[in-house]
């Protein structure tokens, strides 16, 4: 979400009150995709709907075509497609790394791969959550139960500027799409 709202923070000219669709607490969530954004949608009316799947081992094509196809005609959507996950996303800045993790002053090396390099990571989350863990500087049992979804959340918050992202194929075109959205709306 922290990611979008920056998104739209640049490029609108109206102010979004972003919303979660958190189906999981359903007792019966959707399976299918089509179902969960009919779902999404009655839940949660919208604007604007962005519809996040992560690429992973298909091309990011494949992943907007299964979206587009699964889209009704309204509301008007933006498909949210990482190369691999969307934690790759969060591996740009150390020292917001350090922070959500809870030891802004460490001096562990976290052995994050290069800006550049992000979306080529095999195993993005994997490489996020172990960077955050290594962040903490904790040991022994504390460091077996930190809780690094919280802190997976707490970084996506610390972090204000994606323009580092830009560099990115899949953030451009994420970007793309978000201004030719808006554009068509009215809204750019």
């Amino acid at each position: 979400m922290p990611i979008l709202d920056w998104l739209l923070s640049q490029n609108a000219s109206t102010v979004f009150a972003a919303q979660w669709a958190d189906l999981r607490r359903l007792l019966y969530p959707p399976r299918d995709l089509e179902d969960r954004i009919i779902r999404a949608v009655e839940l949660y009316p919208c604007d604007l709907l962005f519809v996040h799947r992560d690429a992973e081992r298909e091309a990011r094509s494949t992943r907007v075509d299964e979206i587009q196809a699964a889209l009704g005609p309204d509301p008007p959507a933006v498909c949210v497609v990482p190369v691999r996950m969307q934690e790759a996303w969060l591996l740009f800045n150390e020292p917001a790394l350090r922070e959500a993790a809870g030891n802004p002053n460490g001096r562990n090396t976290l052995s994050l791969p290069p800006p550049t390099r992000v979306e080529a990571a095999p195993d993005p989350k994997s490489i996020l959550h172990r960077a955050l863990i290594d962040a903490s500087g904790l040991r022994g049992r504390r460091r077996r139960q930190f809780p690094v979804n919280e802190r997976v959340h707490r970084l996506a918050t610390l972090l204000e500027d994606f323009s580092a992202l830009r560099k990115l194929s899949a953030f451009d075109a994420l970007e793309q799409d978000v201004l030719r959205v808006l554009t068509e709306q009215g809204w750019a």
